[in-house]
């Protein structure tokens, strides 16, 4: 019955478009439901749709308002999709005719060029907007179980926003995503392109995913116990992760990681070669070099 009495006000609303500030999150992993907790904690109405139905019941149970059905796609103002890249997209391609008017639609995908690419077309053939979006903030743990409200209490968030709009209408439409995300307290905004944004991420991201996962695959990982402390922990926090995931992500950004691993495939040849001659002083000038560039870097 309470079914039937949410669908009867979901069709009433379609003529009015939007209500303001009723979100829809699709997918409750640790970022969709993270982004739930935090906007229904503002006292938000948040809906949800998750391909687990159990995961979705355990929501409903004090985080997610009801599930979010096709009808009430079009009653909400924000749109979040925080599934897989092609989750993401297939979802919004069989939706894209039932967002509301004046609607926003943003992901939380990894990877930037894959989505705006697919997402950015389907806005521009509707009267809503699309906006690519990366928090960044994350754990190594994955699902709704891990999720928390304050997730992205601090973190900055990467925005990438349409092309072919004025100033004016780009600062508004991204203000107003500020907004909508303000309960989640995201500590910086960052607006860049698509481009940029996956080219920096294989850096910052994907090749530290790459390198953990790879480093405990040294026979010697599994005699760290009692050997190891801060450097083994810092270096193998990623190492555990959420694989069909980030096969998607490093598949769609396989040019700026490939390069990536390249340079670091390269780099470690240099100390490989000076420690395998014993030269004390190239191994010395490489370390110095290192210790450098990280000062640079962090400016201090």
């Amino acid at each position: 019955m309470a079914q039937d009495d949410e669908a009867r006000a979901a069709r009433d609303e379609l003529g009015k478009g939007f209500v303001p500030g009723r979100v829809g999150v699709v997918c409750l992993g640790l970022i969709g439901g993270s982004f739930a907790r935090a906007l229904h904690a503002a006292g938000r109405e948040v809906y949800a749709w998750d391909r687990s139905d159990a995961t979705l019941e355990l929501a409903m149970v004090d985080v997610v308002d009801g599930r979010l059905t096709d009808e009430l796609v079009r009653s909400c103002e924000l749109i979040i999709l925080a599934g897989y890249p092609r989750v993401s997209v297939d979802w919004l391609r069989r939706r894209q005719t039932l967002v509301a008017p004046g609607a926003v639609v943003i992901d939380t995908v990894g990877v930037k060029r894959a989505v705006c690419d697919a997402c950015l077309p389907m806005a521009a053939r509707h009267d809503w907007h699309f906006v690519g979006c990366h928090p960044m903030a994350g754990t190594q743990f994955s699902g709704y179980a891990h999720s928390r409200a304050t997730l992205f209490r601090g973190a900055p968030m990467v925005m990438v926003p349409p092309a072919g709009m004025d100033d004016v209408e780009r600062l508004d439409l991204l203000d107003r995503v500020e907004r909508l995300l303000a309960p989640c307290g995201f500590g910086r905004f960052t607006v860049t392109t698509a481009e940029r944004h996956d080219e920096v991420v294989a850096f910052t991201s994907q090749l530290a995913h790459v390198v953990s996962n790879a480093y405990v695959k040294s026979p010697s990982a599994r005699l760290h116990a009692g050997f190891s402390a801060g450097s083994y922990r810092d270096l193998t926090r990623v190492a555990r992760l959420n694989a069909p995931m980030w096969r998607e992500l490093f598949l769609d950004d396989a040019d700026n990681l490939s390069r990536e691993i390249g340079t670091l495939i390269d780099n470690l040849r240099q100390y490989k070669d000076a420690i395998d001659a014993r030269d004390g002083e190239r191994l010395e000038r490489l370390l110095v070099e290192g210790d450098r560039l990280k000062r640079e870097i962090e400016g201090r």
